[in-house]
C-alpha cells in the first residue's frame, strides 16, 4: 500500500514537472525562433527602361530577394478592393512578391516609385503598383501585344527584373 501511494506520488510529480517544463520551454522556443527570422524584404522602387531588343522592369528591394511569381492575367485588379486598374492594354502581367512589404513596421510607406504610370516603350505600355497587402506586394504591367518575357533576381543590390522581348 505504501508502494502504491509512492508510485502514484512519483507519477503525479513527474507529470507535473513535465507539464511545467513544456510550459516554460514553449515561450523560449518561440522567442528564439522569432529572433532568428530575417526581416520582411521591403519593396522601395520600381523602374523601367527601353533597350534595342527588349524593355525592362526592375523592382528594387531592401533585404533578401523574396519569392516572385509573374503571371499573365486577363485584367489587372487592385489587391484588397478588387477594383480594376486603369491601365490601357490588351495583355497584362501580374508580378507578385512574397513575403514582402512596401511599408515599415510603423505602417509608413517605404516605396518611392510610381503607383500608376502610362509608359511609351516598344512593348511596355504601363506599370502600376496594385497592392501592398498581407505580406504581398503586387505590380501590374500592360502591353498591346502578347509579352514574351524572362524574369530573374539580381543581387548586390537586391532587385527583381522582368525583360520583355521586342
Amino acid at each position: 500500500m505504501i508502494h502504491t501511494r509512492l508510485r502514484r506520488f512519483v507519477a503525479l510529480a513527474s507529470g507535473a514537472l513535465l507539464v511545467a517544463g513544456l510550459a516554460f520551454a514553449s515561450p523560449a522556443s518561440a522567442s528564439s525562433l522569432a529572433s532568428t527570422q530575417a526581416p520582411t524584404p521591403l519593396v522601395v522602387n520600381a523602374r523601367w527602361g527601353g533597350h534595342a531588343t527588349f524593355d525592362r522592369i526592375v523592382i528594387d528591394l531592401q533585404g533578401y530577394a523574396p519569392t516572385v511569381t509573374v503571371t499573365p492575367v486577363a485584367q489587372l485588379r487592385y489587391d484588397g478592393s478588387g477594383q480594376p486598374v486603369p491601365l490601357a492594354g490588351k495583355h497584362f502581367l501580374e508580378i507578385r512578391l512574397n513575403p514582402a512589404a512596401a511599408h515599415d513596421d510603423a505602417g509608413e510607406s517605404v516605396y518611392r516609385g510610381p503607383r500608376l504610370r502610362k509608359i511609351y516603350l516598344g512593348k511596355l505600355k504601363g506599370l502600376a503598383m496594385t497592392g501592398d497587402y498581407e505580406g504581398y506586394v503586387t505590380f501590374g504591367a500592360a502591353f498591346d501585344t502578347l509579352p514574351y518575357y524572362r524574369a530573374y533576381s539580381l543581387h548586390s543590390p537586391e532587385r527583381f527584373v522582368v525583360d520583355i522581348a521586342h
